[in-house]
């Protein structure tokens, strides 16, 4: 059979539902099927969360990723000794998880840097917890690009035969038209081009562009970032060989895309992009972080503080995640030749 690639599952914060969506996924047998998955998190936390969600499964200490077995029946886990889980309070944000969390982040960060995994997957993290661990970083996107020292990185999500890149993300609606500027655009563009063919397989990706204002501004009536932004970086991408549409009215865009006209859309901010993806794939969509010098890709949810230990989170969102790592790993351009060969 073929060599599955080796991807590295954080366990989130240990507080919140990371630890239950992770024990549940290696229920199923499909993940074995396309990977060959460990946690990176803390032994106990997970072994609780085994206990109760998922009963019959063995679970065992692991030193280092190449020890990684991939049996059916058996979690392996990374231990990084981060949690006392004597003072451990569950669906609360704390200093302790906060730092641990983050810790799994940038252990699993460095194996990839390494290349002694081929993807990370990462369970949800809590924006307190992080504050209160004294890190600056609003999430585990700017984290990442900090430690491989990306500089040219973006949010892209994936799901209900959507792909969307967003040009900005977490910003107030009142701020977003001063940040969509020629140079945020042509980069999104270029990202989203890059994450086609290399991670997507798409060797001419078509890309289209939704407009910011409705109508797409309506030649001027409606808004002038079209014109004086958003048309200005199409036309220099397309110099670049990028197969890119005019700013497309925002209203129809997604839908001509789900129906096969582009492979990519560039949104312009947030809820544009993520309202009409979340309609068609709510709980099994994937934020894939598309610039970095590896791959990573995540869940599309919080930490679900008001339902820790209640049975109630689905684990669909994390294992499409991880089976999306595992098809970008085999599709990546700069993924080790001998990494699937065919062995006996």
């Amino acid at each position: 059979m073929k060599d599955k690639p080796i991807i590295g599952i954080t366990m989130g914060d240990p507080a919140g539902i990371g630890p239950e969506i992770a024990a549940k996924v290696f229920m199923r047998d499909e993940i074995y099927l396309v990977c060959s998955p460990f946690i990176i998190g803390d032994l106990p936390v997970m072994e609780n969360a085994v206990r109760s969600f998922a009963p019959g499964f063995e679970i065992c200490s692991i030193a280092k990723a190449e020890e990684v077995i991939c049996k059916p029946g058996k979690i392996e886990i990374l231990d990084l000794k981060n949690v006392d889980i004597s003072v451990l309070k569950s669906g609360m944000p704390s200093r302790m998880c906060g730092i641990a969390m983050m810790e799994y982040i940038s252990f699993a960060a460095k194996l990839a840097l390494e290349g002694r995994i081929d993807a990370m997957t990462t369970a949800p993290i809590n924006k307190e917890a992080i504050a209160l661990a004294g890190l600056k970083f609003p999430g585990h996107t700017e984290f990442l690009a900090d430690i491989s020292g990306a500089k040219c990185f973006g949010m892209m999500m994936v799901g209900g035969n959507l792909k969307i890149m967003l040009v900005t993300i977490h910003e107030a609606l009142k701020d977003v038209p001063s940040l969509i500027n020629r140079e945020r655009v042509l980069s999104a563009i270029r990202l989203s081009h890059r994450a086609a063919v290399d991670y997507f397989g798409i060797t001419r990706p078509r890309i289209g562009i939704a407009g910011l204002n409705p109508h797409a501004g309506e030649g001027g009536l409606f808004g002038h970032e079209e014109k004086e932004e958003i048309l200005p970086a199409v036309i220099q991408a397309r110099e670049e060989g990028i197969d890119s549409s005019d700013p497309v009215p925002p209203d129809t865009i997604f839908h001509r895309a789900y129906s096969g006209d582009y492979d990519i859309i560039v949104a312009m901010y947030h809820d544009q992009g993520l309202i009409p993806l979340k309609m068609l794939a709510f709980g099994r969509a994937v934020n894939v972080t598309i610039g970095l010098p590896f791959i990573r890709t995540s869940v599309d949810h919080g930490t679900a503080y008001d339902i820790v230990g209640k049975g109630l989170a689905s684990p669909e969102s994390l294992m499409e995640a991880i089976k999306l790592a595992a098809e970008m790993a085999k599709k990546r351009s700069a993924i080790r030749p001998d990494r699937f060969k065919q062995t006996s």
